[in-house]
């Protein structure tokens, strides 16, 4: 299983912004299809954004469409969200996961290696 990390979450008013980061020990991002999830309280975990391994995106949530972008820094081997215009129903713990080798991005389930998550909480 490959190992991921996510970083970047905290507290943050509505109407602003954060950056998150999942970073990668021991294989290189760039290969493989990268996804963002999330998981609010009480609710089942949902797709957000994924990046393939050709660069292609896929927008899983209609709420963000205009809002977050996924990006790929290969020279430090991290995949970002940013997040901006934050609103309180963004809340959650954040996931970013590698799809299984040769895949893209779909469905969940497509997706084999995960991150431990980074909580994201927009309230004032």
């Amino acid at each position: 299983q490959l190992q991921l990390v996510e970083s970047g979450g905290g507290l943050v008013q509505p109407g602003g912004s954060l950056r998150l980061s999942c970073a990668a020990s021991g294989f290189t991002l760039d290969y493989y299809a990268i996804g963002w999830f999330r998981q609010a309280p009480g609710k089942e975990r949902e797709g957000v954004l994924c990046i393939s391994s050709s660069g292609s995106r896929r927008n899983y949530a209609d709420s963000v469409k205009g809002r977050f972008t996924i990006s790929r820094d290969s020279a430090k081997n991290t995949v970002s969200l940013q997040m901006n215009s934050l609103k309180p129903e963004d809340t959650a713990v954040y996931y970013c996961a590698a799809a299984r080798w040769g895949s893209s991005c779909l469905g969940e389930a497509n997706f084999a290696s995960w991150g431990q998550g980074t909580q994201v909480t927009v309230s004032s």
